[in-house]
């Protein structure tokens, strides 16, 4: 069988996606535990020119879900939208793009190789075909914030490990 664009891309996804998820309830545990309002975690940044936590989550799914639907419409431009600013928003947000990711065929996926694309911001636009959006530009910026969610909960102290950034491992059954 051919290795194809769907299985590079969506099920990478929801693998990562879901460890979002299980790192936001071990965030909101870890406030509990340390009587911390959970806006000390969400709005977390590990720099100052660096963006909040609840920014992270949120390009998490732009870049994941939102990709999909961009290469959809044949564009995409950044989510300019204000993040989710609970942990109850930021983990439904997640729980409806892994929801939106298991409704997705494979043929659909797979049917997008060839397809132009085009990223669009402001006067800024760069012309790509589906497959090079998905994998040079969605998918390495899904994974940056991805790491970048990791790291802010680490650096604040939460006890979280590689285990827990990885998530359910696709083992051979």
């Amino acid at each position: 069988m051919p290795f194809s664009l769907y299985a590079a891309i969506v099920p990478s996804y929801q693998q990562i996606l879901g460890a979002v998820a299980g790192l936001l309830d071990r965030a909101e545990a870890f406030c509990t535990a340390k009587s911390l309002a959970p806006t000390e975690i969400i709005q977390a940044r590990l720099a100052s020119d660096m963006l909040p936590l609840a920014f992270q989550v949120k390009s998490t799914v732009v870049h994941s879900i939102g990709s999909i639907e961009a290469v959809r419409r044949g564009v995409f431009s950044p989510d300019m939208n204000p993040p989710p600013e609970s942990f109850t928003a930021l983990k439904a947000r997640v729980a409806d793009a892994l929801t939106a990711l298991a409704a997705i065929q494979p043929a659909e996926v797979d049917g997008f190789l060839g397809r132009d694309m085009r990223f669009s911001f402001g006067e800024r636009n760069i012309d790509f075909t589906a497959e090079n959006f998905l994998l040079s530009f969605s998918q390495p910026n899904f994974y940056f914030h991805a790491t970048t969610a990791y790291d802010i909960l680490r650096w604040k102290g939460i006890a979280i490990g590689k285990r827990d950034f990885m998530g359910r491992l696709r083992v051979k059954s």
